[in-house]
């Protein structure tokens, strides 16, 4: 029997990513959701298979308990996150469904997570965060993490080029990351960090070289403590290029009231004129994404310091290659763990970097 693979958001950039990533690696039959009606009923991918269209609003909770029931799998790519609750992953738990997203705020994997018992005492394996970061960054992190006897100190940054080809959300993204301080693990305890400060330059694979980055709030934050207690320091920081958006955000987060960067409609207007201006940038900066993991811990009792890093030139494919490669490890039964996890709490390094090979995404590891 045919898997069924349901894609909520499929029409996106990021959901049709994750479409295509599982239409090459699987014989799974995908069916993918909009709230409107597309052109034709169904969809017919660059590799020629054809995907089924559904009209579905999550708000429409009847049908889309219905479309849920009828499926082996149900991937979450509506996003902004910021905005959503966990009702996909509640509904997946009450019919015995397996669940990813590609979810990337703090907020909606904190709803997420209250569901582990359920999950765990219904049988569905539940993963958050499942994109290029949070996703494969994770991984990344639990490779590295693994190289030592004793890590100590975590620092992931991130790179994205222009729109990073994945349409308006990722600006609604950027622009809701800065609206309040955050808690982060530094010098085991928590502490409250502002978005985009303490700008960083960080040695980036050619060609993004040396770029700027700041600190900004996401889901690793808090669950790499918690996959890795004995980490004292967890830093997450992300950078855009070209680099004057860098100094355009700075300005939004710091320079703007803060009670209008908490306004939808500023948001919104933000993320329309940041859309408008990478629709001409795309064109020298490209929409690729650079990711770099380095841990610093104690191997063979002396100190030492291990990085990785990965560039792919779309960062909304990477995506669609982070949430692909689990869906088919769910779907090929390599990969069962009842509960709702983070990436680096669920995927092994053997799977990750089977995956990561079978897609030709080539991840540099060196100690420093």
């Amino acid at each position: 029997m045919t898997d069924r693979v349901l894609i909520l958001g499929g029409r996106g950039r990021i959901g049709s990513s994750v479409a295509q990533d599982i239409a090459t690696h699987t014989q799974a039959q995908i069916t993918i959701t909009g709230r409107s009606p597309g052109k034709e009923k169904d969809i017919i991918l660059p590799s020629g298979k054809r995907m089924q269209f559904l009209v579905l609003d999550l708000a429409e909770v009847d049908k889309l308990r219905e479309a849920i029931a009828h499926s082996d799998l149900v991937i979450h790519c509506a996003g902004p996150f910021h905005y959503r609750d966990a009702n996909v992953l509640k509904i997946c738990i009450e019919q015995g469904v397996n669940y990813l997203d590609v979810s990337d705020h703090r907020s909606f994997t904190s709803k997420a997570f209250k569901y582990r018992e359920e999950a765990v005492a219904a049988g569905v394996t539940a993963i958050v965060n499942t994109g290029i970061f949070p996703g494969i960054s994770n991984s990344m992190v639990r490779h590295d993490v693994e190289q030592f006897d004793e890590a100590e100190k975590i620092h992931l940054s991130y790179l994205v080029a222009g729109s990073g080809g994945a349409g308006i959300t990722v600006m609604r993204t950027t622009f809701l990351g800065l609206q309040y301080p955050f808690q982060a693990w530094l010098d085991g305890k928590w502490q409250i960090v502002k978005p985009y400060s303490e700008r960083e330059v960080v040695n980036f694979p050619s060609p993004y070289n040396n770029s700027g980055v700041y600190w900004f709030d996401m889901p690793e934050t808090f669950t790499l403590p918690e996959a890795f207690p004995g980490v004292k320091t967890v830093i997450t920081k992300f950078g855009s290029v070209p680099d004057f958006y860098n100094h355009l955000t700075w300005i939004a987060a710091h320079i703007f009231p803060k009670w209008l960067m908490q306004r939808r409609n500023m948001i919104e207007f933000l993320s329309h004129v940041s859309h408008l201006m990478t629709d001409v940038t795309n064109n020298f900066s490209g929409i690729g994404v650079a990711v770099r993991s380095e841990v610093t811990g104690i191997k063979q009792g002396k100190q030492a310091v291990y990085c990785s890093t990965l560039v792919h030139n779309n960062t909304a494919g990477a995506s669609g290659c982070g949430a692909g490669s689990i869906a088919q490890f769910l779907l090929e039964g390599k990969l069962r763990k009842p509960g709702v996890w983070p990436v680096e709490e669920a995927l092994s390094t053997d799977l990750f970097l089977e995956a990561m090979a079978s897609r030709e995404m080539n991840i540099n590891h060196h100690w420093l």
